[in-house]
């Protein structure tokens, strides 16, 4: 992948996740790149495969194979077609490659490690838009990211 650069989008198939995503393939994606969608899953699982990912997460899979139903109930994820026909859609209109990266554990510490051992050249991402109060309870993953990656960070802002 020498050359290529490689960026991380947070996907969490949330509205705000999903408009980075497109802010992504729209204005940054160039012929060639990897785009990898890193997708943090709150529950640590305890059985099989899940079990060796816990620390590297899983092994980084082809849009093409992540498309399958069973691989997405493999890893315990609903489907989500919007997200899979818009990086297919971008794979063959820019010529990207489009690749998924799924983590288990919290978002913070997660995101953090995908930008390390992918490694990753540059990490997009949504902010929920949460108010001040949740935020202070709550803590904001964008700001924490933000303030701790160890690349280049976009946060695509929430219209609502």
């Amino acid at each position: 992948m020498a050359g290529t650069r490689r960026l991380g989008v947070a996907v969490d198939f949330s509205p705000c996740s999903i408009k980075a995503l497109k802010w992504t393939l729209d204005n940054i994606a160039r012929e060639g790149d990897h785009i990898i969608l890193v997708i943090i899953r709150p529950e640590q699982y305890e059985h099989g495969e899940m079990q060796l990912w816990a620390v590297t997460g899983s092994p980084l899979t082809p849009l093409a194979e992540f498309s399958d139903p069973t691989l997405f109930k493999k890893y315990g994820l609903e489907s989500n077609s919007e997200v899979i026909n818009i990086a297919t859609s971008a794979a063959n209109q820019k010529k990207v490659v489009v690749l998924v990266k799924i983590y288990w554990g919290d978002a913070r510490e997660k995101l953090c490690e995908a930008i390390e051992h992918i490694p990753l050249d540059s990490l997009i991402m949504g902010n929920r838009g949460l108010g001040t109060i949740k935020r202070v309870i709550m803590g904001s993953v964008s700001n924490y990211i933000v303030n701790n990656a160890s690349c280049p960070v976009t946060v695509v802002k929430s219209s609502d």
